[in-house]
């Protein structure tokens, strides 16, 4: 297949699909008499990458695949295109993800050890509602009670390619301190803070294709 045609058709159903796709989902874009190499398709996605170099948007690797994104140092004004403000967190869910984050897996009884309150349900819940903690399993304990660990949605919601990317909770703590808790909290209002630069607009793909022309998109 021609590589610029390889490469529109990357760039199309990155527009399209509204949220990060793979090297396999790509690949599935094509029957297997003209599937390319996998090679190939990464070089397009390198293309990509450098021609968005001078855009207001760029083409970001995360857990999840490739996404197009509005660049992080522009999404301040970009994000008055939409009324609704970011949520805002209490601080007994920064702690909780945090832990859950950086002691994963980790059982709700562990969370409350150390944060020496309990945990709400209206917590728990909200974090699997939103898809950043699964359970990955139970402890083999009285009870077995579940371990929690975070998803690949919130490696993607928080710009993480992998949990090696979280930041070293060292610094968080301030000179003479060793206030853990204090860290973690601190350390999550930071990736809050840093979190998904805006996406180009979520549309579906029949929407996309609608819409503007490609040439007016297009890189």
């Amino acid at each position: 297949m021609d590589a610029d045609l390889l490469k529109k058709i990357v760039e199309a159903a990155l527009l399209a699909a509204g949220r990060p796709l793979s090297i396999e989902q790509l690949e599935g874009l094509f029957e297997d008499h003209e599937r390319p190499e996998r090679s190939a398709i990464k070089h397009s996605l390198t293309t990509l990458m450098q021609e968005c170099e001078s855009r207001g948007y760029e083409l970001k690797e995360v857990a999840g695949g490739y996404r197009f994104q509005v660049r992080e140092s522009l999404s301040g004004w970009v994000s008055h295109l939409w009324a609704e403000k970011p949520p805002r967190y209490t601080r007994a869910f920064l702690e909780t993800l945090a832990l859950i984050a950086y002691r994963q897996p980790i059982t709700r009884a562990e969370i409350e050890d150390i944060r020496g309150v309990s945990v709400s349900t209206t917590i728990i819940r909200g974090l699997l509602e939103r898809e950043w903690v699964r359970v990955v399993g139970h402890k083999e304990v009285p009870g077995r009670p579940a371990l929690y660990a975070t998803t690949r949605q919130f490696l993607d919601y928080f710009n993480l390619q992998s949990l090696d990317e979280l930041p070293p909770l060292s610094d968080f703590i301030l000179p003479g301190e060793t206030d853990t808790e204090s860290a973690l909290e601190h350390a999550v209002e930071q990736l809050l803070a840093d979190a998904a630069p805006t996406p180009l607009p979520e549309e579906s793909a029949e929407e996309t294709l609608k819409s503007t022309p490609p040439a007016a998109n297009a890189p």
